[in-house]
């Protein structure tokens, strides 16, 4: 059997193919097609199954690109794992939201890991470069397990450590200062729920976005509290997080170690509590690397640059 498909006008096609053509040859490989481009063509040819197949995991591939820019080759590989599920995203991994018709779906093997050890632990912590979906998919388990009344409430908190510039110097009141900090939570949950469901939670309490201090003196029961960017918390900040656990509640802690915004010579709660409680049953560390960065592809070359950049420096 052999089809043409009429690729999107507003798609790039290196996107689309992935560099050195990786996708196609994914595809190839998995399917055993042949596919060939012309112009804004794609002509595939094999079995009558296949072809269909690799058509429709085309069609999702220009699918994503439309919406979110970016493809990678963990992308293209989920999709061929999930060629034979009438439901792909309602796969074992997927994480379902308030938001209608939309899923949440790890995208690495390691993002998928993750939540494993976040469903599976009562505390995680979750070590990363930016663009791991270290808080994102933690904010996920959360409001699904909201959703499934599993819990109560969600707290969400971050230190509100300057990395560079100086709180005191940002205009308005305290809120308006810490809000910045606080923003990148705000980003997840709006992808999860609508405006408006989202200020009724929060106007219920039933979700807390809040700098770290203002924990301090509470038990938070029947709860998943998130610590994010705890990298900048200092040992006893972390120690005061970690024990406002309650009961049926989990909690998960996230960060990148390297960057630590903290003074040269003050020691990361973080790290100290990952050395610390490494051997204690009910709690899990999780890494994730540079290969389940899924932003922009030019992110993991930016990490890995930089990396490269701090090595040679040792």
């Amino acid at each position: 059997m052999e089809i043409t498909i009429k690729l999107e006008p507003n798609i790039k096609q290196l996107e689309l193919f992935g560099t050195a053509d990786t996708h196609l040859r994914a595809l190839r490989k998995n399917l055993n097609v042949k596919i060939s481009a012309r112009k804004n063509d794609l002509l595939i040819s094999g079995s009558e199954n296949n072809v269909k197949t690799t058509a429709k995991i085309i069609e999702k591939m220009q699918k994503q690109l439309t919406k979110k820019a970016y493809l990678t080759t963990d992308d293209v590989k989920i999709m061929l794992a999930q060629k034979d599920s009438a439901q792909p995203a309602e796969t074992g991994h997927a994480i379902s939201v308030y938001s209608p018709k939309r899923a949440i779906q790890p995208r690495t093997s390691g993002q998928i890991k993750y939540i494993k050890t976040m469903l599976q632990n009562d505390l995680t912590f979750c070590i990363g470069p930016a663009g791991t979906g270290k808080t994102y998919l933690a904010v996920a388990v959360a409001v699904s397990m909201l959703k499934k009344n599993q819990i109560r409430r969600i707290v969400l908190a971050r230190p509100a450590v300057e990395a560079g510039e100086k709180l005191g110097f940002l205009p308005g009141d305290i809120h308006a200062k810490v809000n910045p900090y606080l923003r990148p939570l705000f980003d997840a949950l709006e992808d999860m729920m609508d405006f408006a469901q989202m200020k009724k939670f929060m106007d219920l309490d039933i979700i807390e976005i809040i700098p770290l201090a203002f924990m301090r003196g509470r038990t938070l029961n029947d709860a998943v509290i998130i610590c994010d960017e705890a990298q900048n918390t200092s040992p006893l900040q972390m120690l005061m997080v970690l024990t406002r656990l309650g009961q049926s509640s989990k909690m998960i802690i996230t960060g990148d170690i390297t960057q630590i915004d903290l003074a040269a010579t003050q020691k990361s709660g973080m790290v100290e509590a990952i050395q610390t409680l490494k051997r204690i049953k009910g709690i899990a560390n999780v890494t994730l690397t540079q290969k389940d960065i899924v932003r922009h592809r030019l992110v993991q070359n930016i990490v890995r640059a930089y990396r490269k950049k701090t090595k040679a420096k040792e």
